[in-house]
């Protein structure tokens, strides 16, 4: 099948539109309502692991034979980063398969399999134990970002394509709200594990999805009806790695690594950065803890928030700038935060930078518009996954050398260097494709 530049001119979609391009019709709905009831469900578990990073490496570290030191839960706790990331990296064989059987299905499987997973992490009994159920859930919390973001781009009207879009990447952040709103009324009170047990509920979202969404998108089918058969499943691999689609696919690959760096820094280490620095500065370790909850409700609402402006600025900017932007937001906030407010064991500083790298974060919205305008529909969902999920194993590396920076100097200098990767993405930037004001390609 002959493949096309997402660079070259097209005729508009074929799908059929509603009347109004400013409404969505009945199906639409339900088809945005399960993307981003999924997604946000996906945030929710995907943020446990960082809210209960201390209280669980605190209680599973003695069971391991290893003392419940703040080196060896730095240590572990990266130790886990890394795992989280490498099982996400796996989760890109959602992607063709979303591709080969159609995008509804394998949303559901995905969904089900952190859902089960995170719910078994409750019943760890060592490090080892939690960490193998957070790499097998990682592969299904790592492929909803390009199960969603492909099927509300291909669902939506044009007109409303990119405000989805980024309405959808909020979820996530809803999601990590939600985890640490959970967390202040369970996990503190009644344990660690509880937090992972209400990790199941989202398997009963695929019940709605599973009733009042009916078949796939049109313009999956089409591609479908248009190829005649069912393809290999490595041949999607091959699509997105041969010209012209190779270079794009290699270069938005490190662009989201270097997102996945200022990430974790800014989110998944945040309640245990904000406690150490709460203890350090004479708090009680309990209200500590809270404060590192409230940080993390915090970074999570600015994210969602800021998620809600992306679209305009990707439509008014272009994508490419918008995501310098917003890169550079979040370089200040990993530095300001990391460099100079922990250092000066400055509580209330901290949480004004927290707010910075909030903002900041709204850069994987550009990605959930993005990546799907440079691929066209056989192999969209392909193309998205590859690039959201070969990064984390890059980035597990990298957080790995975070873990032992951490282990032997302290918190604060080994993430304070993650803003440093940013200065590759303003070059790379310049060779990505901008796509502003292109319709979704066939």
């Amino acid at each position: 099948m002959a493949q096309r530049s997402a660079d070259e001119e097209r005729p508009e979609a074929a799908i059929a539109q509603p009347e109004n391009p400013h409404k969505l019709t009945k199906t639409q709905r339900r088809a945005f309502i399960s993307a981003f009831g999924g997604w946000s469900l996906d945030g929710y578990n995907a943020s446990l692991f960082g809210l209960v990073l201390s209280p669980a490496l605190t209680d599973l570290l003695p069971r391991s034979g290893y003392p419940a030191s703040a080196e060896n839960i730095a240590f572990f706790g990266e130790l886990g980063v890394a795992v989280f990331l490498f099982g996400w990296g796996c989760s890109f064989l959602w992607g063709p398969l979303a591709d080969r059987y159609g995008r509804v299905p394998i949303l559901m499987a995905s969904i089900l399999t952190y859902a089960l997973f995170t719910f078994l992490a409750g019943f760890s009994q060592d490090v080892w134990q939690l960490n193998l159920f957070r790499l097998l859930a990682a592969i299904g919390i790592g492929g909803e970002w390009s199960l969603a973001g492909t099927f509300v781009a291909e669902s939506m009207p044009e007109r409303k394509r990119a405000f989805f879009g980024g309405l959808l990447h909020s979820g996530t952040y809803w999601g990590f709200l939600l985890g640490a709103v959970v967390n202040i009324f369970v996990g503190l009170v009644v344990g660690w594990r509880w937090m992972f047990f209400l990790g199941v509920l989202p398997a009963l979202f695929v019940l709605y999805i599973r009733t009042q969404v009916h078949g796939d998108t049109q313009r999956w089918r089409a591609s479908v009806e248009r190829d005649g058969r069912r393809r290999d499943y490595w041949s999607f691999l091959r699509g997105i790695l041969r010209p012209p689609y190779r270079r794009r696919t290699l270069n938005n690959a490190v662009l989201v690594t270097v997102a996945l760096m200022g990430f974790w820094a800014s989110s998944q280490y945040l309640p245990t950065a904000v406690k150490a620095l709460a203890v350090g500065s004479g708090d009680d370790p309990k209200h500590a803890a809270f404060l590192g909850t409230v940080a993390v409700g915090l970074l999570s609402l600015m994210t969602a928030l800021s998620c809600l402006v992306t679209p305009l600025l990707c439509n008014r900017f272009g994508r490419r700038r918008a995501l310098a932007g917003l890169f550079t937001v979040m370089v200040i906030g990993i530095a300001g935060g990391y460099a100079w407010a922990y250092p000066e064991r400055s509580v209330p500083l901290f949480f004004l930078f927290v707010v910075v790298m909030g903002v900041g974060g709204a850069n994987f919205a550009v990605f959930t518009i993005w990546l799907p305008e440079q691929y066209p529909t056989d192999i969209r969902a392909s193309g998205f996954a590859f690039c959201t999920t070969m990064s984390r194993f890059l980035a597990a590396g990298g957080t790995f050398l975070i873990g032992y920076g951490i282990s032997t100097v302290g918190i604060a200098a080994p993430l304070a260097l993650t803003a440093i990767p940013f200065l590759l993405a303003f070059l790379l930037l310049r060779l990505s494709p901008e796509t502003r004001g292109q319709v979704l390609p066939d």
